[in-house]
């Protein structure tokens, strides 16, 4: 028997795309932390606008890459797909730690968000292909945790930076991205009733990409899908981009005891909220066809409250406790989209939609990120931060009502 044909096999495809999920966050996330290293070597990174603008190519760059990459995962062999996605972006950290100017390394950062945009919808969807609906959340959960924890790996990079150089931690990052693509190679497999279609081709039913995505955009759960992914991704990016601020500003602490206070409650907590949320949704759907849209809607309904404590809390209770609260929630929702798209969406559109989903993220994150930067000149961060509890109660409502799947999964 096939080693990909084995029930212990849908597992492995986890624990190996948990690995690139690590790698995937933490080469993006490090440059962040390294800009008092660099500007040492790179003059123009002392400006906080070239740092804002190399910082902000990525997120663009991956915003308007995620749909094609959708596109391109629903019609290519998803293994070569991750493994060339991962090859490259860690041949351009590589190459970051050779960057003697500005320009180079905003080229660089925008072939990253290319590359690094190819991996998210591809290795999804061939996770929630190999599990069924007993196991999908989870095992989509236990993925999540890889991104929590590659995001946490790369905070450190200013710390490895000063023990060695800034640009020995991009050389040695990237060579472990290229080291690992080699393992995925040896180990890594297209799901089987795929790799089916993709050697007998004349029996693959070729849909026209615009056709398609017409298709599904008539349909109103397509929208509603759409405005539950991005509008919790607005607190979701907030908290990426500005807790750290926050909790220095609410509780009247240094940067250098909020930074890792606020990133460490938030990893914690959403790592819990991914594994809890999970496991609950896998078993509440065998009972229960909309068990995924009540999960991650409990997990929505955590963020609320918590917004509240972290926008207006000024003791450690509240705000530590509202970020808690946030993390597990937050987690909860991130375990089931992928999970509630297999309910609406086929294996076939399933990488595309996730695409489009992704898109609208980033962009609703790139927005949010602007205008609490306002928010933090003109001292309004928490209120402002406290307000977006009120578009999450309105999606919430959205999602209750209009999100009624039909069947467990959709093959």
């Amino acid at each position: 028997m096939k080693l990909e044909n084995k029930k212990i096999y849908p597992w492995i495809v986890v624990g190996l795309l948990w690995f690139v999920a690590l790698l995937n966050y933490m080469d993006r996330q490090m440059l962040s932390t390294m800009r008092d290293s660099m500007m040492i070597d790179i003059a123009e990174l002392e400006s906080a606008a070239n740092f804002g603008r190399l910082m902000a190519i990525f997120l663009w760059i991956y915003g308007l890459m995620s749909p094609v990459a959708g596109i391109i995962a629903d019609r290519l062999n998803r293994k070569w797909l991750i493994v060339g996605s991962l090859f490259v972006w860690s041949a351009v950290t590589l190459m970051m730690g050779y960057s003697t100017s500005f320009d180079q390394l905003y080229v660089l950062r925008a072939l990253m968000g290319v590359s690094e945009a190819l991996y998210i919808p591809a290795g999804l969807s061939l996770i929630a292909d190999f599990h069924s609906d007993k196991t999908r959340s989870l095992a989509v959960g236990i993925h999540m945790t890889g991104l929590y924890t590659g995001q946490a790996i790369g905070g450190f990079g200013a710390t490895v930076a000063q023990a060695y150089s800034w640009e020995a931690t991009f050389h040695w990052f990237g060579i472990i991205g290229i080291a690992y693509s080699v393992v995925l190679i040896l180990f890594l497999r297209e799901k089987k009733t795929k790799e089916k279609l993709l050697e007998r081709p004349e029996k693959k039913e070729k849909v026209p990409v615009f056709k398609g995505i017409a298709m599904i955009a008539t349909n109103i759960w397509f929208w509603v899908i759409l405005l539950y992914f991005a509008t919790p991704s607005l607190p979701g990016w907030a908290t990426k981009n500005w807790l750290p601020t926050l909790f220095s500003n609410n509780l009247s602490i240094e940067m250098a005891q909020a930074g890792p206070m606020s990133t460490i409650t938030i990893a914690v907590s959403s790592f819990i909220g991914v594994i809890f949320g999970g496991i609950l949704s896998d078993r509440w759907i065998q009972r229960n066809v909309r068990g995924r849209i009540y999960t991650g809607a409990i997990g929505l309904g955590l963020t609320i409250p918590s917004l509240l404590l972290l926008g207006f809390g000024t003791s450690f209770v509240t705000v530590v406790g509202g970020a808690l609260c946030f993390g597990l929630g937050y987690g909860m929702f991130d375990a089931n989209n992928m999970p509630i798209l297999c309910q609406f969406v086929s294996s076939k559109y399933r990488a595309t939609v996730y695409g489009l989903m992704n898109m609208t993220g980033v962009f609703a994150g790139a927005f949010i990120t602007n205008l609490l930067g306002k928010s933090t000149d003109s001292g309004t961060l928490g209120s402002d931060f406290a307000m977006l509890s009120i578009l999450v109660f309105i999606v919430l409502c959205v999602q209750l009502i209009f999100l009624r799947p039909k069947e467990k999964s959709i093959e």
